[in-house]
């Protein structure tokens, strides 16, 4: 069951990023996806907030929100 929230909860995330504007949105975005997932996941929902705050504002240096 956790499985199936982590893909749903990944394949809403990704087409979001793409429509966020600044790396503000998008590491608030990343914070709430990385919060739940650590949730689903039976992990540490702050730090999964921190890791996927970071991943968000990252994502478009990266090349992947572009």
């Amino acid at each position: 069951m956790q499985i199936k929230h982590l893909i749903l909860v990944a394949l809403l995330a990704t087409p979001l990023a793409g429509c966020l504007e600044n790396d503000v949105q998008r590491a608030a975005a990343g914070a709430a996806a990385g919060a739940v997932i650590a949730d689903v996941t039976n992990g540490d929902v702050l730090t999964g907030a921190v890791i996927g705050a970071g991943a968000g504002a990252l994502c478009d240096d990266a090349g992947v929100c572009n």
